[in-house]
């Protein structure tokens, strides 16, 4: 078995490889309703806004009517969807938020940047993209985005950049590119491996995307991913890799029961061998002998350590390792190893022994 894994030597945006700039299919700059305060009934896609404020978006809520406030308001804007986007990966671009956001698109909670009291960790200096997944979405009806924000001091709200929803962009020539929705389910339970295993009880959780805001909260430990999947018909299926983008903290890959790859390390302590492991872009060569033209399951277990946890940045997909080899010249700042071992990376197994890690 043949595994690779990227380092990510700098912190990356949404998708670093990512250089174009995509066009706007809806375009949210401009007046939203907006109200101080926090009630979670403000997410809801019926709720009334009509005694609520106006507000220009972009901006800080400061320069619009509300000098001096910190803490917490709600934004909210209806849009529509043309016909053609059906069926395609849509992102809503959010823009600089100060300083943390939650974010819904008719009541389904799709992303946060940064992290709320009591764990307030804030997120204004980076950009808020989030992929709506379809069952989210109404095709031919008004749609509504909820915005909730935290303001800790000075300027607060969505503040900069553009605002409005686009259509995926990527320069990843994909073979197989996965759902947005992955069944998950807490605990550790090795049968979860396994083709013939029934998951149709789990949750459906968006991937990529940390598991805190979809319900597991503060969660710490074992959680297992899965979901089946059919090749496109005539699939050459040597030489591909799966691409799992970054996992906090660590995990274990398993194609049709079989593992393929692995990152990290649990202690017996419940500690993990390293701090990095978070930042490692995962990619996992796939014996063509595992693959399946239909119904192939995809499992990985992952362990989280410590705050936020699960597979939480892309891209994830299957590629060809011509495509694979692509990315890594397009993109020198990340780094890569290969090995032929199922144990993992030999310099890390031989730091191991001699460290203790």
């Amino acid at each position: 078995m043949k595994s690779f894994i990227i380092l990510l030597l700098a912190i990356s945006s949404l998708y670093a490889i990512e250089s174009k700039q995509p066009k706007q299919i809806v375009d949210l700059r401009g007046t939203w309703k907006f109200e101080i305060g926090d009630n979670k009934k403000y997410a809801a896609p019926n709720f009334d806004d009509k005694n609520w404020s106006d507000i220009f978006v972009p901006a800080n809520w400061e320069n619009e009517g509300f000098p001096g406030y910190d803490g917490y308001a709600w934004y909210r804007k209806t849009f529509s969807l043309p016909a053609y986007v059906k069926g395609k990966r849509l992102v809503l671009n959010m823009g600089y938020v100060d300083d943390v956001c939650a974010v819904y698109v008719n009541g389904t909670l799709i992303g946060e940047g940064g992290s709320f009291e009591p764990d307030f960790r804030t997120g204004y200096d980076q950009e808020q993209n989030f992929l709506i997944p379809d069952d989210a979405l109404q095709f031919g009806k008004e749609n509504v985005i909820s915005v909730r924000v935290y303001d800790a001091m000075q300027g607060g709200g969505i503040v900069r950049g553009r605002i409005g929803i686009t259509e995926e962009q990527s320069e990843i020539g994909f073979v197989y590119q996965f759902p947005l929705r992955w069944k998950f389910q807490t605990g550790n339970d090795e049968k979860w491996k396994e083709p013939s295993f029934n998951d149709k009880t789990w949750f459906d959780l968006i991937v990529p995307a940390k598991w805190d805001f979809q319900g597991f909260r503060d969660y710490d430990g074992y959680g297992w991913y899965r979901i089946t999947f059919d090749l496109p018909a005539n699939t050459d299926r040597k030489n591909l890799v799966l691409l799992l983008g970054k996992i906090d903290d660590v995990d274990e890959t398993f194609l049709n029961g079989d593992r393929i790859g692995r990152t990290g390390r649990v202690r017996s302590d419940g500690t993990i061998s390293s701090s990095e492991d978070y930042q490692k872009l995962r990619g996992y060569e796939i014996p063509s002998s595992l693959l399946k033209e239909k119904g192939n399951v995809l499992a990985v277990r992952v362990y989280d350590g410590m705050k936020d946890g699960g597979i939480y940045e892309g891209p994830v997909g299957i590629i060809t390792e011509k495509e694979f080899d692509h990315i890594d010249r397009v993109n020198n700042r990340w780094y890569y190893n290969r090995w032929n071992t199922n144990d993992g990376n030999p310099i890390d197994l031989f730091l191991e022994k001699l460290f203790g890690r």
